[in-house]
Order: structure tokens, then sequence, then C-alpha cells
């Protein structure tokens, strides 16, 4: 049986209940707006269901697994066995905790929840297509939209993904035993995370990246030490190589690459992982119907309140450009749901951190040197090595380093790069003091606490200003 088409109204119209989505839902609640929330395949989107909640998780229970087989000189000798589909079952409750908790959230913040795709019919009129066959659609009349779809990984031409022997990061994180052997393709911080999981659950890996260097977004002083630590785990990486074709070979594959003088190389494997990066999804929405234009990438074209080139239509997420980065898409949708609101609001932060979950990880905001001398500043740094940190070494972590890069003249607090352990978090302190326009003096007059690892951005602070006391 077919539901007729009904029409209901709403003030706010969300599409996509992805981190920017479900934020601007609960926002826009709380903001006394009736608000109606679509969504077309599970509420958090990317980053909850498939991105960065589960793939934190297979980190976290890799990095336990592995430390206990490396702790000999701790006196610890352990062998333990792996149980993947048990660790990907603890993942999946995560999940389906978190996503509920999404769920519970927007409704008690007053918003509708519908299960469906929902595509644009007027600049003030959309189309639900209910989840489920048999389920019919309805028509909804909004004041105001804002897009929250999300992005989807970029396939590979001939590495059409499939599940089974050509992999998207989201079926890497349900495997139901450990591959022998695994090819990925991008070495991005995707492809990066997700082999040092597998090569730590005891899968053999090789990375194939066009580029020569893994994470060419970030300076080599911070890559090399990446990279050298994924190279003792065993990761075995080839640069300046194109995947293009691939075949089947009994229950495994051969994966050929080209390099930039026609030369092929063939990689045999159980899996193949493709991690080249993310393109915004756009299709489902029928931008034709009105006047929201998108860039050369494909990405919605936004301005400082997440407005669109349609008046009442907004963008927010990964669907609006990079940074894809989901604390972005947060921000993005408080923004968008007080704009709409009335609300004085706007884009207005200093700087967005970022993060990559690596060994060791990487956290990164603000300016490095080059940058900031390209801005005018006559910059200053400082650095300090992880392993003149106390904290560092009794966590047996001796590789990575704190640096601090700030304007000479003012000593105003212009970026960090942070690369050792916990990097994702020691990088919040100092965006903060960006944000605040906090100096190097603010900083150096603060006291940590001993023993941590955020001494060590204490000392880089004080480095800086030629004042260090460690090192």
């Amino acid at each position: 049986m077919v539901v007729g088409d009904i029409t209901s109204s709403t003030d706010v119209l969300v599409i996509g209940g992805g981190p920017g989505g479900y934020v601007a839902a609960i926002r826009a609640g709380q903001l006394d707006l009736d608000v109606t929330l679509v969504e077309m395949d599970a509420y958090g989107g990317t980053c909850l269901n498939r991105g960065c909640i589960p793939s934190k998780a297979m980190i976290s229970a890799s990095d336990i697994a592995h430390d206990a087989t490396q702790a000999e000189e701790m006196g610890i000798y352990a062998d333990p066995a792996v149980d993947l589909q048990g660790m990907v079952d603890w993942k999946d409750q995560l999940v389906t905790r978190l996503t509920k908790g999404v769920e519970s959230l927007s409704e008690r913040a007053g918003a509708h929840l519908i299960e469906g795709r929902a595509e644009f019919a007027s600049p003030g009129r959309a189309r639900i297509v209910a989840s489920g066959e048999g389920q019919g659609s309805e028509s909804i009349e909004f004041d105001n939209a804002i897009i929250a779809t999300g992005s989807r990984p970029i396939e590979v031409p001939g590495f059409e993904f499939d599940g089974e022997r050509i992999l998207a990061s989201e079926h890497a994180l349900s495997l139901d035993s450990v591959p022998e052997s695994m090819v990925v393709v991008g070495g991005g911080y995707i492809g990066m995370e997700l082999a040092t999981v597998y090569q730590k659950l005891g899968c053999d890996v090789t990375i194939v990246e066009m580029l020569d260097s893994p994470l060419p977004q970030y300076g080599s002083d911070i890559t090399d030490v990446v990279h050298e630590r994924a190279e003792e785990l065993g990761i075995d990486f080839h640069f300046g190589q194109r995947a293009s074709e691939w075949e089947e070979d009994g229950d495994g594959l051969v994966v050929r690459t080209e390099d930039e003088d026609g030369n092929l190389t063939a990689f045999d494997a159980e899996k193949c992982l493709v991690a080249v990066g993310r393109e915004p999804v756009t299709d489902t929405l029928n931008l034709d119907a009105v006047d929201v234009e998108t860039d050369d990438n494909g990405c919605i074209v936004t301005d400082g309140q997440t407005r669109t080139t349609e008046e009442t239509i907004f963008a927010v997420g990964d669907v609006a450009g990079e940074p894809m980065l989901a604390h972005k898409a947060f921000k993005e949708g408080e923004v968008a749901a007080e704009v709409v609101a009335g609300e004085p609001s706007a884009l207005d932060h200093q700087a967005v951190p970022a993060a990559v979950f690596t060994d060791p990880e990487i956290g990164t905001v603000g300016m490095t040197e080059a940058e900031a001398e390209e801005a005018g500043f006559d910059p200053i740094t400082g650095q300090m090595p992880l392993r003149a940190s106390g904290r560092a070494l009794s966590l047996n972590e001796k590789e990575g380093f704190v640096r601090v890069v700030a304007d000479g003249e003012s000593g105003f607090i212009l970026g960090a790069q942070i690369v050792g352990p916990e990097a994702s978090e020691l990088v919040a302190e100092l965006t903060l003091a960006i944000e605040m326009g906090a100096t190097l003096e603010d900083v150096a007059q603060t006291i940590h606490v001993h023993p941590t690892l955020s001494e060590a951005v204490h000392e880089a602070v004080k480095g800086a200003k030629g004042e260090s006391i460690h090192y």
C-alpha cells in the first residue's frame, strides 16, 4: 500500500542528521523554532556511524592489543588473542548507544524526525521520499532550510566498492576477521589510520600513494615521525604510484599500480582499501530547483553565516567544503540555526584545529612558521621534543614534539604543530590561546600540572621566549 502525498510546514527544514545537521536541529529547537530533521540513512551521519567514532574505537582497541606485545622493557610479557568480530561488536555497541542519544537529544529539543530523502521542489518547498518500500512521500513547506548532507568516499575508476575485496573505510571498520594482507590506496589520514589499525592487529599492510609522502598536507618534520613509526610497525610504503587496475586471484586479488614513467607494479593481497578522499553529497537534493551554487569541487558555496546563494537556504558541514571536520560542522550548525532565528551569529573563529589519529597522533591549529611569514608576521617559534618530557617517557613514548608559532613583535600565539601521544588533546589549549588572543607570556605564566604531556606546551612557549628550562 502506498501512502498518498501529504503536505506539512515547518520553520526550519534540516536535511541530514550528521554532526552539522543534528546540532543545527537541536540549536534551532532551543531557540523555539519549529524544526523538522530529515535523515535518509542513520542519525549521527558518517562521523558517528562509519567514521570518527567507530574508527577511533578500533584504533583504541588495536593499540591495547599491540601495546601489550611491546612492553617487555617495562617487565610485561603478553601475547593477546584478537577476536576481530568481538572488537567490531563492541564498536557497534558504542555507535548504537550514541546514535540513539542523537535521536533522543534532537527529539527532546523539539525536532520532528523523519526517515527519508529530502529533495527540493522550489525555494520554499521540499519533497520527502520516505525510507522503506511502499512508504510513499510527503511535501514540506519551509521558511528556511539547512543542508547537511555530508560527504562520501571518492571511488577510483575501476576500483568501485564491493565491500568484499574493494573496501571503503566503512567496510574496513566491519570486517569479521583480520585479513592476512591488505593494500591501502591512499596515504591520507583515513588510509594511514586504518592501515595502522590492521598492521597492529597482525595484517601485512602495503600503502600505495601518488605523492611522495604520507599525509602530504603536513610538513615533513611531522610526517617523518609518523612515517618512521609506521615502517617500524611493518607497513610497506610505495610512493609515486597510481592504482590503475585490479583482478581477482583465488581468494584474494592483485592490485596493479603505475608510476609517472608508465612502469607497472603488482601487489598481491587479500583485501584492498581505497581511501583517496571524500566528495560532497549533493546529487540527492535536486539543487536545480533552487538557486544554490556549487564550486568546482561540487561543494555548496556559503558565506560567513553559512547562507547559500539562495537567501533562505543554508549549508553546513562537509557539503559546504573544506575542512571536512566534524567539529567544524558542529560550529556551522549552531551558527546556521542562530542566524535563522535572527541572532547576530557568524563564523568568527580565529582558527580551526585538526587532528590525525595515527601513531603517534598529529594535532595542528593556526599558522605554520612559513604561513606566518607569508601573512606578513615576523614569527618566532619554540619547540619541545617529547624525548625530554618525563611524562612522555613514562608512557614509553620518545618521538615527537610540540611547536608553537608566535608573532615576534607582539608575542601573540599564531599557531601550533604537535606530533606525539594525545596530540589531539594537547592542541586544545593552543586553540583556546589563539581564539582568546593570548600571548606567549600568558601561557608561560600559567602553571601546568606535573608530570603531564601539557608541560611540553608550556616548555615550547617558554622556548619561543628564550626561557626554556627543561630543554
